[in-house]
């Protein structure tokens, strides 16, 4: 066990960072991180319960209703941001160990997608002295100096997945700070190691105490932070279901909410593209972290005529992925990042055969690795758009191939789905991908591929969530709007 916690490139994983402290949990809980590739024991963190939860929410309530942050001004806190930004770029060897072995991310790929964290923050920064935080505003009346002022929305809670968690840190802990918010980072008892770092560049950089608060835990103790009535905001990523829950508390006593929740993201081929080129771009992100992602393309909706040859294409590209350990070289998709999410997958591949969609490749566990939570990537023919395994999100490398009758109905089944986050349609006719597009309910409609881009914003229609992430759009939850009237211009008002 001391040579297993030795490999987690960070410190204090028996505390939780709270008003700017390492303080001693309430309980002797704790949870034990299992590589993914291994199930060996990788390192562990205490537990956060009840307590450890309203200890947080109380520093970061006092450091907003009482501490200097939202004080500032955005120019202030953005000289923050820029020193979280170049201390998160040097701690990106230590993500490129933790990442890979929480949740099956290949440790070759882990560098070139932390580029974007510091980027987000510095993004941000340079955001303060272009955003309107203030601004003239006319009155209706016609009389006096009208105003509208965006303030920080107050304590901010944010609660982080498993699969991606820097990134997804990075684009609510950003704009939050920006906008004078405090924050409870809540994160995943399955991958809390970049919670853990980004405590220790907050500790870095002299955050003042309370700003940035980071702990742990499991859904019940979690479910107390969004209860809680001091906490002004949530901002969530993860499954619809827990969305629901999340949206039902804070509805109950009016508290503000955005939710980045789940997909069942369609991509529409169309007649000019040539299904080989199409075949290799989806097999490749259908790879990435395992599949384990809310915006991947899992259902391809093609003319009938042309359905056989994509399953075929799929199925070849997809046999000849190498799996195996995420940091091997040659490796082309890594585990799943749990026992829990490889017995998901598994149901699915089997309730796919049962409702009698055609299996094309993968569905099991690689003969040869029998440690790891890993499992082929998956294409399925002939899927019928109402069965689960086109219905519901799967989140592992599973593929749904559906025949469509003609491009109208092709868009009809894309949109046949609660969900909307994401969809790409397949042509080199950048205008039919516009016509096309402007017709699919996803909050990201992308030419040729999975181009989900958080600077210029993410979120999704529908059961897929609500607000944005990333670019202005994702500042904008982080702030309430004041209008202010007076009898005549103030000194310092904007012009």
């Amino acid at each position: 066990m001391t040579e297993q916690l030795r490999k987690a490139p960070i410190a204090n994983s028996g505390k939780f960072y709270i008003g700017g402290k390492w303080v001693d949990p309430s309980s002797t809980a704790t949870i034990d991180v299992i590589e993914a590739a291994t199930e060996e024991l990788y390192f562990t963190v205490a537990e956060a319960r009840a307590a450890d939860i309203a200890r947080a929410v109380e520093a970061a309530r006092r450091a907003f209703d009482e501490g200097p942050w939202p004080r500032m001004s955005p120019g202030q806190r953005a000289e923050y941001l820029r020193a979280i930004a170049q201390a998160v770029a040097e701690r990106t060897d230590d993500l490129v160990q933790l990442w890979p072995r929480e949740s099956g991310i290949l440790a070759n790929l882990v560098p070139t997608v932390m580029k974007e964290v510091p980027a987000a923050f510095s993004f941000y920064a340079d955001l303060a002295d272009r955003f309107p935080f203030e601004q003239a505003a006319p009155t209706s009346s016609g009389e006096g100096f009208g105003m509208l002022v965006g303030e920080p929305v107050g304590v901010v809670g944010a609660i982080i997945p498993w699969n991606t968690p820097m990134p997804l840190i990075a684009y609510k802990l950003a704009p939050a700070l920006l906008a004078g918010c405090t924050v409870i980072i809540k994160a995943s008892p399955e991958a809390p190691g970049a919670a853990y770092v980004m405590a220790e560049i907050a500790e870095q950089v002299g955050l003042p105490d309370g700003v940035v608060n980071v702990l742990a835990a499991d859904r019940e103790a979690s479910e107390t932070l969004v209860r809680d009535h001091r906490v002004d905001k949530i901002s969530f990523t993860g499954s619809t279901a827990v969305g629901k829950t999340i949206a039902g508390i804070m509805g109950d006593r009016i508290g503000r909410y955005s939710l980045e929740l789940g997909g069942k993201s369609a991509a529409v081929i169309l007649e000019d593209m040539d299904v080989a080129e199409a075949a290799e771009n989806l097999a490749s992100a259908g790879c990435f972290v395992s599949g384990q992602i809310c915006a991947s393309l899992s259902r391809v909706v093609i003319p009938r005529h042309r359905h056989d040859d994509m399953v075929e294409a799929l199925a070849d590209r997809f046999s000849r992925v190498k799996i195996g350990n995420p940091f091997d070289a040659g490796v082309g998709m890594g585990p799943l990042a749990t026992q829990r999410q490889r017995e998901r997958v598994e149901g699915y591949v089997a309730i796919g055969r049962a409702e009698g969609a055609t299996l094309a490749t993968g569905g099991r566990r690689p003969k040869d690795l029998d440690r790891g939570w890993f499992v082929e990537p998956t294409v399925f023919g002939n899927v019928d758009n109402s069965s689960k395994i086109a219905q519901e999100e799967i989140f592992g490398p599973v593929m749904s191939v559906i025949p469509a009758a003609d491009e109208e109905d092709a868009i009809r089944i894309a949109n046949d789905t609660v969900f909307g986050l994401n969809a790409a349609v397949f042509t080199h006719d950048a205008d039919r991908a516009r016509e096309v597009g402007r017709r699919l309910r996803a909050g990201t409609v992308g030419q040729n591929g999975n181009r989900a881009d958080f600077g210029i914003g993410f979120g999704g229609f529908k059961q897929s969530g609500i607000g944005r992430e990333g670019g202005v759009a994702g500042l904008l939850p982080y702030l309430e709007n004041k209008t202010m009237v007076f009898d005549e211009k103030p000194r310092h008002a904007p012009a």
